[in-house]
């Protein structure tokens, strides 16, 4: 379990500079530029995320079982994750009128993911994993639309073709992933 929690602290905690330390932040780019912050959180987040998944992959072997949700959940959180899909497609696709709504369809994307993880699966290892992400995609999206309501909310370019390209990115990642790559990256197949 100390590999998964140092896993999350790290990967979150590199994701969470602009919500609970703005200020060191712009002091490092300050100092060292740009592209060495952007290295420097590339590098630490790929650790984090390295430690995360193997942590998580350690604490499924012998897991510690809080609740056991009903079998019907996975079906809930296989369709909850067409929207998540979908809300992340948005955030590659410039001027869609789903990004201009949401303003941060990454974040809403892994806060869908997270729930819906949360609602299919009850160990402590899950509850940790899907649960801080969870608390840290609320946490940083409410500090990004304030940053955006102190900018003024910029209005984004509206393109209705957009909408289609990104829904479509988004259904033809969920079926690829859904169907051939959660069972052997995760070990859980969605649908069998």
């Amino acid at each position: 379990m100390a590999v998964l929690i140092a896993g999350l602290l790290l990967f979150l905690g590199m994701h969470s500079t602009r919500v609970l330390a703005e200020g060191w932040r712009a002091d490092r780019i300050d100092r060292h530029g740009v592209l060495a912050w952007r290295v420097a959180h590339s590098l630490l987040s790929l650790l984090g995320l390295g430690l995360l998944a193997w942590g998580y992959t350690l604490a499924r072997l012998d897991p510690l079982p809080l609740w056991r949700p009903p079998a019907a959940m996975r079906h809930i959180t296989a369709l909850l994750m067409l929207p998540a899909f979908v809300l992340l497609a948005s955030t590659w696709v410039p001027g869609s009128r789903l990004k201009a709504a949401v303003r941060h369809p990454m974040l809403l994307g892994v806060k869908t993911w997270a729930l819906a993880h949360l609602l299919a699966n009850g160990t402590l290892a899950d509850l940790m994993l899907f649960g801080g992400f969870l608390a840290w995609a609320v946490a940083a999206f409410r500090a990004a639309r304030r940053r955006d309501r102190a900018l003024g909310d910029p209005p984004l370019p509206l393109h209705s073709g957009r909408d289609v390209i990104t829904s479509l990115a988004g259904i033809f990642a969920w079926i690829v992933f859904a169907l051939w790559l959660h069972g052997p990256l995760i070990g859980v197949r969605p649908f069998g």
